[in-house]
């Protein structure tokens, strides 16, 4: 019944219809993201508003107050605060597996701060999200009305990348939640080119082939997954069905203190996993004393990387103690999986299958509208380049129609009548510049009339083949894996049985892949690893200083010109080829900042009863047992007392009882047996190992069991081989025998090695220069040696170094 401009209704009804309406609108709208393109319309929409304010990767970064007030003004009617939170998550890399936004400033951190005001901070889009964005203007995708009706804004991205698999997603909605774990780019877009490659057969391909390419899950914070085949729920379940969970736990070791303490390291946390709140779950428990053994507890953890030190008291056991941390502490937690999305508009359970096929659907729709936008404007450009080259083929006949015409009308009339043209084709004769009736421009029109001619045909038979499509975009996915992919940070490990002993605990260390490796060390303090066990480049002006042959889990003890020392497990140097695109030693390790280490050694973990032997520049060497090193910490520990003026120059590692071989820069070597130096500890200077007269110092400290011949190098580039065997044993302290000739420049290096060996020769100024000990002629204690590289006026060698 209505009385006026009253209604009556029914509330039940109402109440009913009016709730559909919002769940609907939340779930759409703003809680969940699109399948094709992974993104929720906050997330798209602030990245479609930074493409429109040209705030590229090339470009310089805009404050973010400017960027949310464009989206709250053009596209996202909300509050401010949620779009600003939507675009810091976008740049948090401990949130994103692969960030879209580069951000400038605070934008909050694992410890579950909140990002600075959006006055403070400032941001631009990151190379990967101009992949998202990529065709975008080509009508690739479609468009809407924003929220005001005066602009248009993309219902989807193009998405030149699956961002729902690779970056993951969260949201809870109304009645329901998605939790899609990120992955691995280069693991997703192999799986995507194999489906594509197998399209024929694409019904028969099952969850077992796709995990060959995609692991598990890849967690931007790292940590360990462990997997179980018999689990209903686990991994492979979640896939078939889009629902399941997973356990995560922190990556920690245990590190001996020596005096028979030990402690835990924790050096990545589980997805999600605030640190601080972890910390103080931590300190809460031991105080209340459900949990026994711990002794101290600090966050040493800096821009280089987390690092969680909980000592085990001398009492307690380490093993047991990380075992009731990851079952009291959120270093072990369960991430639940489920892979809701929208296709079409509505919401959809997703198994690894149908979320790579949608994204696929998507993609090549995509490229089929791209191919037909640029199939059209290439006609387009053919069609003007036809009129203009019929133009240049009658150009004296075009050029007097023109200029007996009364005005521009009548010219392009007469053209068209004339020459058979089109009103466009006319117009872009009338528009065309007199430079371009040259030879030179008329080649140059013949050339892009060709090759347009040739994009044509090609875009016709990638429209006309969808087998040609799929393989076109098989490319584009190994392009982006190429270009943008890594690699897997978070391991995966089958879960322990129940009932084994020796597997209830799995540390890193346990699941560390051993591997040979070189241990690099370039100019200004740069560290690195190598990912293979291929010899470096040892020449040019990025040429490694020190070049050390390691295995993962060896110790690096590195140390620099004052004595100090800080070590470090191998396996956490950064990965590269290139020592220069390297970490600094003084973030990779505990040295200060503005550190240049001067020497390393690598000690194996069996090595613990050999002995580091120690040289300075003044000749005093010292002898000290490998056990007495403390391990990897975040502090340094001062490995030799120096005399004043004195400077530590080598550091070498053996059995003990091998012979020394000291070099002054005078000529003389000293032979002598290491077992009269006596073992003294790490605060000890050591005796005097060769007697200098004023003036020298030493050039070079080796031991003999490293190799047959003594190779000696000059300033100005001469160099010789000596065999060992010239060269008297005898005792400490002496002043030792003639090595160089005598007169000219005096030595500059020294090193003990096999014919075989690669080592660098240093100059001062110029690149460093590769050779091999075999190219250097063999000749007598008191000969001179011969050329081995050009030195420069005003330069000399100040170094030489075997990769060892």
């Amino acid at each position: 019944m209505e009385v006026g401009i009253v209604r009556q209704i029914d509330i039940d009804d109402e109440m009913q219809q009016s709730y559909l309406d919002y769940a609907m609108s939340v779930i759409v709208a703003r809680a969940l993201p699109d399948a094709r393109d992974g993104l929720k319309p906050v997330h798209r929409r602030i990245l479609h508003a930074m493409q429109q304010m040209g705030i590229r990767p090339d470009g310089e970064h805009k404050k973010s107050a400017r960027i949310v007030g464009e989206v709250l003004g053009k596209y996202h009617p909300h509050g401010d605060m949620a779009v600003y939170e939507a675009m810091a998550r976008l740049a948090q890399d401990f949130s994103m597996r692969y960030t879209l936004i580069d951000g400038q400033g605070n934008f909050g951190s694992i410890d579950g701060d909140s990002p600075a005001a959006m006055r403070y901070t400032e941001a631009r889009l990151a190379a990967l999200a101009m992949e998202a964005l990529s065709d975008l203007d080509k009508d690739t995708v479609d468009f809407v009305p924003n929220f005001d009706g005066t602009l248009p804004e993309p219902t989807v991205l193009p998405s030149g990348f699956p961002n729902l698999l690779v970056n993951g997603a969260t949201g809870i909605a109304v009645g329901m939640a998605t939790s899609v774990p990120p992955h691995n780019m280069g693991e997703v877009c192999e799986a995507l080119a194999y489906m594509l490659e197998n399209w024929s057969r694409l019904e028969k391909i099952n969850l077992d082939d796709l995990m060959r390419f995609i692991k598990g899950p890849d967690f931007p914070t790292g940590g360990i997954l462990l997997t179980d085949p018999e689990d209903k729920e686990g991994l492979a379940a979640a896939y078939a069905t889009g629902k399941g969970r997973v356990t995560v736990q922190a990556r920690a070791h245990i590190e001996d203190m020596g005096r028979g303490r030990s402690r835990i390291i924790v050096t990545e946390l589980p997805f999600q996993t605030n640190k601080a709140s972890l910390i103080e779950r931590i300190a809460e428990l031991a105080r209340g004393g459900q949990l026994e053994g711990l002794a101290d507890l600090r966050d040493e953890s800096d821009r280089q990387g987390m690092r969680i030190v909980i000592e085990v008291a001398r009492t307690g056991d380490a093993e047991r103690a990380l075992a009731a941390l990851y079952q009291r502490t959120p270093m072990q937690s369960t991430f639940g999986i489920n892979m809701l999305a929208l296709v079409e508009g509505e919401p959809r359970l997703l198994s690894m299958k149908q979320a790579l096929r949608v994204y696929l659907d998507h993609r090549l729709t995509v490229t089929r509208r791209r191919s037909a936008f640029d199939l059209t404007r290439a006609r387009e450009k053919a069609h003007i380049l036809a009129g203009l080259r019929t133009a240049l083929g009658h150009l004296d006949e075009v050029i007097h129609l023109i200029r007996a015409a009364s005005d521009p009308e009548q010219a392009r009339q007469r053209l068209m009548k004339r020459f058979k043209l089109s009103d466009i084709q006319a117009r872009a004769i009338l528009d065309m510049p007199l430079r371009r009736l040259s030879t030179l421009e008329r080649k140059k029109i013949d050339q892009d009339y060709k090759d347009t001619q040739a994009t044509i045909r090609n875009l016709e038979e990638l429209l006309g083949s969808e087998k040609k499509l799929r393989s076109h975009v098989a490319e584009e996915m190994r392009r982006i894996k190429t270009t943008y992919g890594d690699r897997r940070r978070t391991q995966i490990a089958e879960a322990p049985r129940k009932g084994k002993k020796a597997q209830r605990l799995l540390t890193a260390g346990d699941l560390l892949e051993e591997k040979d490796t070189w241990v690099l060390l370039g100019a200004g303090g740069r560290i690195a690893r190598t990912p293979t066990a291929r010899l470096p480049k040892l020449s040019g002006r990025d040429a490694p200083r020190l070049a050390i042959g390691a295995r993962t889990r060896d110790l690096l003890y590195i140390f620099t010109a004052d004595g100090s020392a800080a070590a470090a497990a191998v396996h956490t140097l950064p990965e590269t080829e290139d020592v220069s695109q390297g970490a600094m030693a003084a973030g990779a390790t505990a040295l200060p900042p503005g550190s240049e280490p001067i020497a390393a050694v690598v000690v194996p973990p069996v090595a613990q009863e050999a002995h580091l032997v120690f040289g300075t520049h003044q000749g005093m060497i010292k002898k000290t047992e490998v056990a007495a090193l403390p391990g990897p910490s975040a502090r340094t520990f001062q490995a030799i007392k120096l005399n004043e003026g004195d400077r530590l120059g080598w550091v070498r590692w053996g059995s003990g009882d091998e012979d020394v071989m000291l070099v002054s820069n005078a000529g003389l070597a000293i032979r002598f047996s290491l077992e009269e130096v006596r073992p003294v500890g790490l605060a000890a200077a050591g005796v005097m190992g060769m007697r200098l007269e004023a003036r020298q110092r030493l050039v070079g400290l080796d031991l003999a069991g490293q190799g047959d011949d003594l190779l000696l190098v000059a300033e100005n580039g001469m160099a010789k081989r000596t065999p060992l065997a010239q060269f008297p044993r005898q005792g400490r302290n002496g002043k030792g025998v003639r090595a160089w000739k005598s007169g000219g420049p005096g030595l500059a290096a020294s090193v003990v090695g096999d014919p075989e060996d690669h080592g660098v020769v240093l100059p001062a100024k110029a690149a460093g220069r590769s050779i091999r000990l075999e190219d250097v002629p063999r000749r007598s204690r008191a000969a001179a040696g011969s050329r081995l590289i050009e030195v420069k006026t005003g330069d000399r060698i100040i170094g030489l170094n075997l990769a060892m």
